[in-house]
C-alpha cells in the first residue's frame, strides 16, 4: 500500500459519527489536493477491507454521489441514523455537518 493511500484511509476512518467530508476535502487533508478521484477508487477499493466509513464521503455539492439506488438508500440511513439530515434530493449541509480536523 502506498503512503498516499494509507493517508487517505487514515484521513475517512477519522470521520467521526455525524459528520461528513467530501472526497477534495479528504485528498487535501492528506496533503494532495488535486486527487479527489483518487480518493474515490481507494475508498471504493479499500472500504470493506479497513472498514471505512464510506457513508460519510460525499461528493463536491454535498450530495449522495452513488448511482445505485439501493446503496444510496443505505447511505442516506446510514447518514439519518447518525444524525446527519438529507435532504429529499440526498444533499448533505456541509457547513453544519463537515469534519474538520482542528475539532478533534
Amino acid at each position: 500500500m502506498t503512503p498516499f493511500t494509507e493517508r487517505i484511509i487514515g484521513v475517512i476512518g477519522d470521520i467521526p459519527e455525524g459528520k461528513v467530508m467530501t472526497y477534495g476535502q479528504i485528498a487535501r487533508q492528506a496533503g494532495s489536493p488535486r486527487a479527489a478521484r483518487q480518493v474515490v477508487r481507494i475508498l471504493h477499493a479499500m472500504s470493506k477491507k479497513h472498514r471505512l466509513p464510506w457513508h460519510r464521503v460525499l461528493n463536491v455539492r454535498g450530495e449522495i454521489a452513488i448511482q445505485d439506488d439501493e446503496s444510496a438508500q443505505l447511505q442516506r440511513f446510514l447518514l439519518e441514523a447518525e444524525g446527519v439530515h438529507v435532504s429529499d434530493d440526498g444533499v448533505v449541509w456541509l457547513e453544519e455537518y463537515q469534519h474538520r480536523p482542528d475539532e478533534d
